[in-house]
């Protein structure tokens, strides 16, 4: 391995070990209700289960027990738990539901009977695959009797596919699922650097593995080697290869990872078919080369990394180049580049010859520059006094133009049509003005006939409503009603005190 870097996380150089504790085993008592004698339930040595008491002695005739519901159920969940307490069932996943805390309900079908059955979270979480809907299994778990519904049910333990094996299961479900996400795209997938600054290994600190990149690589090019010690099999394998792949690829110097481990079953190479590690290689930031088993076996951490290389061997020839190649390949460009070179500049040298017999003497050039120069002056000077000549007309044509219409010929004539209206004007009121008052005199004349006020003066009184409605009618009144009564001087408010009807009653 190459000498240690300023980069170097020291957690690296340790191995990542995960420690999963034991779930803890909760002692559970179970209660039977007592036998006509009084006495309790008596336990069968062979499976530890309590069962029900044998009946007493039949010496005398008595009154059956009565039971309660609860305890019967009881009684009926002990005697079925000690008789089924480790059975295997197989059928068919039907009515499979999920609950918040993750119990799994379902029921196990086949063409003569159904059995409600429920896998609790602790015993879901160890799966290997996903339960779904029609699928053909086998349970293993024990019969028990819910006591709050009086139903059977059975207590899974563990689930098995009947046809496929569940890794076989499980990979093919987590290969669809990642490959529906897009992790396994190709458009995704990077090219691998040409000369890694530093090359990242992901495996076993004690295998074979390591030594085998490291002699490779170092056979090859004696880069520096990074390696995240990490178990690559057993329980929790995967969540430490995940996080190995994350220390390593915050290394800033590190520019490409290969995951590795040796050949083995399907079991022993499960860690890298999990989850976790897919999604930790999709997240790295550096090329990932997946070196996991033979040149047959393939896990899911082949289709997400960037190059799948057979064995580690062939990922560290992969990630490194040779180095005696290299030198060859350098020195074969820079006699290339030295040729081309030579003849650029021969190139050049000739079109600089070529350039300089076209051009000639450059003296003669610039008296040819000046005498142009001196001819587009010319031309410019007779241009302007042209344009000079005849600005000057169009000046002067303008300017008797506005002689002619100059504004004070046109406010004397517009004053002039200004007081003919003014003198009309003034006419029109003094002939009209005596007629019109004429008019309205006698217009006031019938007004003050007409008008009310006159019949005040003559001894009359107006009487009105509180609105100001005049009042001709008694029946629009009533007793305590507010009314006003105008007068020739001044005003009176009253309250009225009697109604009668104004109008003549007949004889009887």
């Amino acid at each position: 391995m190459g000498p240690k870097g300023k980069n170097d996380d020291p957690q690296l150089s340790f191995e990542s070990r995960l420690t999963v504790p034991a779930a803890p085993v909760a002692a559970r008592t179970v209660s039977t209700p007592e036998s006509a004698s009084g006495g309790p339930p008596s336990a069968d040595p062979r499976d530890g289960q309590p069962t029900l008491p044998p009946p007493p002695p039949s010496a005398a005739p008595s009154e059956p027990k009565i039971w309660l519901v609860s305890d019967l159920l009881r009684a009926a969940r002990v005697a079925i738990e000690s008789r089924f307490a480790d059975i295997r069932v197989e059928g068919e996943v039907s009515g499979l539901k999920r609950s918040g805390g993750g119990h799994i309900y379902f029921c196990l079908k086949d063409a003569q009977g159904q059995l409600d059955c429920v896998l609790y979270a602790r015993e879901a979480s160890r799966l290997k695959f996903q339960l779904n809907e029609g699928m053909a299994v086998r349970c293993r778990g024990r019969l028990t009797l819910y006591e709050q519904r009086g139903r059977f049910q059975m207590t899974v333990a563990d689930v098995e596919p009947t046809g496929a094996g569940a890794l076989a299961l499980a990979f093919e479900q987590l290969k669809s699922k990642l490959s529906a996400e897009g992790l396994f795209d190709t458009a995704r997938k990077r090219a691998l650097p040409f000369l890694p600054r530093r090359l990242g290994v992901v495996t076993s600190a004690t295998g074979a593995v390591i030594r085998d990149i490291v002699r490779v690589a170092h056979r090859r090019c004696p880069v520096p080697i990074l390696l995240a010690p990490t178990p690559v099999q057993g329980e929790g394998a995967s969540i430490a290869i995940a996080a190995a792949l994350r220390r390593l690829a915050a290394v800033p110097d590190v520019d490409v990872i290969i995951v590795a481990r040796g050949g083995g079953s399907l079991e022993d190479l499960w860690a890298f078919n999990e989850e976790p590690v897919a999604r930790a290689i999709f997240a790295c930031r550096v090329p990932v080369i997946s070196a996991v088993g033979h040149e047959t076996d393939f896990t899911i951490a082949d289709f997400v990394a960037d190059v799948r290389a057979p064995t580690p061997s062939a990922a560290a020839e992969r990630a490194v180049p040779v180095l005696a190649d290299l030198r060859a390949e350098l020195a074969l460009l820079g006699r290339r580049a030295g040729r081309a070179t030579a003849e650029r500049v021969r190139e050049r040298r000739h079109m600089l010859e070529r350039g300089r017999a076209r051009l000639g003497d450059p003296r003669r050039l610039l008296d040819v520059r000046r005498q142009t120069l001196d001819e587009a002056a010319e031309r410019a000077r007779r241009l302007l006094a042209r344009r000079l000549a005849t600005s000057g007309a169009e000046l002067r044509a303008l300017e008797t133009r506005l002689y002619r219409a100059h504004p004070h010929r046109r406010i004397l004539e517009q004053r002039n049509v200004l007081a003919a209206l003014r003198h009309r004007l003034e006419a029109v009121p003094r002939g009209e003005l005596p007629r019109r008052r004429h008019t309205v005199d006698a217009l006031r004349g019938k007004l003050e006939a007409l008008s009310p006020l006159r019949v005040l003066e003559r001894g009359f009184s107006l009487a009105q409503l509180a609105d100001g409605r005049l009042l001709t009618n008694a029946a629009d009144v009533r007793p305590g009603q507010e009314i006003r009564v105008r007068l020739r001087r001044g005003e009176l408010h009253a309250d009225v005190k009697d109604v009668q009807d104004g109008e003549p009653k007949g004889e009887p």
